[in-house]
């Protein structure tokens, strides 16, 4: 599988996470299956040819929830997508279903939704994105959190009341606060594992109490420790069991 990110302009700091492509690398009746692992965002995906399973077969064109621990899906060798990775706060600026109508699944997408709209042309997708962002006021409450360190800072940076960022977590992301932030925190620690100088290291970069605390949300939230992780990691993805 060959997986790429593509740099984004600063004007989309805060609201997408990346723009990605993925490509299979084998015949249309070779499924290769992979895990991908939590990372607090909505992907919405264009899948340009091939197949592409998970649970059910789906769609060309979908969007993925929120999810909480790995999501086993598979590829047909000949599969080849593009995707883009929102922060909820930006999914929802877009008009899209609050994310807990999605959490731990899939919904296809309709070429005439706002977001969906943004996938259709994969060789504008960052201009098309841009555009759809020009002029919106940043999130009230979304824009504070990916500078947070705990919930006070969200709390303090964004002057809403700590009830107020309490409802929105719940009913717009469908997470508290603070698991949110533990979402963020892990996945921020999955990508930079494989190049990590030590697991040490890395525990303290990413913002854990200890090495034992990462090695604890990796079990949980990836389902294998960190350093099968380190091994293993492809991006946001970790190639299935071949057992």
């Amino acid at each position: 599988m060959r997986y790429a990110e593509q740099p984004l302009p600063e004007a989309l700091n805060g609201l997408v996470a990346a723009l990605w492509t993925m490509a299979g690398e084998g015949r249309p009746d070779a499924w290769v299956e992979h895990d991908a692992t939590p990372d607090g965002c909505i992907e919405v995906i264009h899948r340009l040819r091939g197949r592409s399973v998970w649970g059910t077969e789906q769609p060309a064109l979908f969007v993925t929830g929120l999810n909480l621990t790995p999501v086993r899906f598979r590829i047909s060798g000949d599969a080849q997508f593009i995707g883009l990775r929102l922060w909820p706060w930006a999914w929802e600026m877009l008009g899209g279903v609050p994310c807990p109508a999605i959490a731990n699944g899939w919904a296809a997408l309709d070429g005439g939704s706002r977001a969906g709209a943004l996938m259709l042309n994969p060789d504008n997708v960052m201009t098309d994105m841009t555009t759809a962002f020009a002029g919106m006021a940043r999130h009230p409450i979304g824009s504070h959190v990916l500078n947070a360190v705990r919930v006070e800072d969200i709390v303090r940076t964004s002057g809403r009341s700590h009830r107020t960022v309490q409802r929105w977590f719940e009913r717009s992301i469908g997470v508290t606060p603070r698991g949110y932030l533990r979402l963020i925190r892990f996945h921020r620690a999955m990508v930079d594992v494989a190049t990590a100088t030590s697991l040490a290291d890395q525990a303290a970069k990413g913002g854990f109490a200890d090495q034992a605390h990462m090695a604890r949300d990796f079990r949980e939230l990836a389902g294998i420790p960190p350093r099968t992780a380190r091994v293993r990691a492809r991006g946001p993805f970790l190639p299935g069991d071949p057992s």
